[in-house]
């Protein structure tokens, strides 16, 4: 049951049950008094019939009259008063009683056995030979009446306390098991959570306003575990970065020390000087590239950095950005295969865009058979440049949008090795690569995370004593930016 229903619930019954108590008490004590004026009027007539007969006598109304018979019944429970036809006192066992009262109220209730809440009075006339010749009054007191509501009266008070208190403790109990255990359950978990303990709990089970809190709890703990684990790994991540390039740039410096240092013997020919210089400006730049490389993963990490993308003609951009890897392939022992079947507008970075195209090709130069053709193509979705592999071919699966593709030919990569290698510093085996060389391991990550930052898409098929292929997608322009 949800706690605000609960809630109402208990609310509703603190309210009825001591006005159902009190009614309860009421209709007990009203019975009972009910029951009680019947056998006390029954009690009262008793008696008064028991003196009527000697207050009868007319002798008693008269002047000077012998009232030793009257005052022998009185007593503490029965008090008598005589009045005389004109209103005039003529005897009282109430002290308080003198003097004359009117006729209006000497002749009200007259047969009548009349209850007060401390005494029955009964006033009747008397008459001698048809005259009239005055009034008696009996008065007797209630006193067991009187003793029964007072212990009554205590009882109901003592009742009504007591179905209180039971009320209150009762609501207490509930509330405790209801609100107060859960509620420190769950503050005692998140203190063991926040000092890194696990606390097994079964809150998450109750079907109310706590159960769903403590879901929402564990959610929150479960996306804090994830994201704890995801910053322990960009972490280890950094660190093995950090250990890594570290690594790789000793070498290059290195080198360029110790050519520097040669270079500094006069006995060297200037043939040796330039092929020297030479080394020194390649390592120097292998350098360049992999500070490059760190300074953009870096930016691209970043969640405030993004793309300033702009419009351009498709054909027009990519026929530019294929262009002039002709004569770099020649260099590094490759014939080139290039095509460029682009149409429509696209949202590109142009120099980030390059970046991605720079990277792939100087994987396939890498990794790739020397002396094999690398593929270098960007064409519309639908179509395929015929030097495409048909691993390749089957792979293009989109409809909308262009494929920009690098194609190489070689050992080919396993499907293991395939998804860990858009991670951060993953390389593959260097005995694959050309001549053994190695990069920063970032390239891939850098193109995927720039080619998703454009709305598309990277994928890597290959087969193995084969070759292998990196299809970049990018979506056409819609008209925002």
């Amino acid at each position: 049951m949800k706690i605000k229903t609960w809630l109402l619930i208990t609310f509703f019954i603190v309210m009825v049950l001591p006005i159902a108590g009190a009614y309860t008490l009421y209709v007990w004590v009203n019975a009972y008094y009910h029951d009680k004026n019947v056998l006390e009027s029954i009690e009262k007539w008793t008696e008064l019939n028991k003196v009527k007969s000697v207050l009868d006598n007319p002798e008693h109304y008269k002047k000077n009259a012998d009232i030793k018979e009257i005052e022998a019944l009185t007593n503490e429970q029965l008090a008598i008063t005589l009045y005389s036809k004109s209103g005039f006192v003529l005897y009282s066992s109430n002290p308080l009683k003198s003097g004359f009262i009117s006729k209006d109220q000497i002749f009200t209730d007259l047969y009548d056995l009349k209850q007060k809440y401390n005494a029955f009075t009964y006033k009747e006339p008397v008459y001698e030979k048809g005259e009239f010749a005055g009034i008696y009054e009996v008065q007797l007191v209630r006193t067991d009446w009187v003793q029964g509501v007072q212990n009554r009266s205590w009882l109901v008070i003592a009742s009504s306390i007591l179905l209180f208190l039971l009320i209150y403790t009762a609501v207490i109990m509930l509330l405790n098991r209801k609100l107060n255990r859960p509620l420190k359950e769950l503050m005692r978990q998140m203190r063991a959570f926040a000092k890194g303990e696990q606390v097994a709990s079964n809150l998450g089970t109750r079907k109310d306003e706590i159960g769903e809190l403590a879901q929402t709890f564990f959610a929150m703990q479960d996306e804090i575990e994830l994201a704890r684990a995801h910053l322990k790994t960009e972490q280890q991540q950094k660190e093995l970065m950090i250990a890594s390039i570290s690594h790789d740039l000793k070498t290059p410096l290195t080198s360029i020390q110790a050519y520097a240092e040669s270079l500094q013997n006069k006995a060297l020919t200037e043939e040796q000087q330039c092929e020297y210089r030479e080394i020194i400006l390649t390592k120097a730049e292998t350098m360049k590239h992999m500070f490059e490389d760190l300074l953009m993963y870096t930016l691209l990490q970043s969640s405030s950095y993004d793309l300033e993308l702009v419009t351009v003609d498709g054909a027009e951009f990519f026929e530019m950005a294929l262009s002039d890897y002709e004569t770099l392939c020649e260099d590094q022992g490759y014939t080139l295969a290039a095509s460029c079947e682009v149409e429509g507008l696209f949202a590109v970075h142009p120099k980030q865009l390059q970046r991605v195209i720079d990277n792939l090709m100087s994987n396939a130069w890498r990794y790739g058979k020397v002396g094999s053709t690398i593929g270098l193509a960007a064409v519309n979705a639908g179509k395929c440049p015929t030097w495409c592999f048909d691993f390749v071919k089957s792979a293009l699966t989109k409809q909308e949008g262009i494929y920009m593709i690098v194609q190489n030919s070689g050992q080919g990569i396993n499907k293991e090795e395939i998804e860990k290698l858009f991670e951060p510093m993953y390389q593959a085996d260097t005995a694959r690569t050309k001549a053994g060389e190695r990069g920063t391991g970032l390239g891939l990550n850098i193109a995927k995370q720039i080619i998703e930052k454009h709305g598309g898409t990277v994928e890597l098929v290959s087969k193995e004593n084969f070759g292998t292929a990196v299809l970049c997608w990018i979506p056409h322009y819609k008209g925002e930016i």
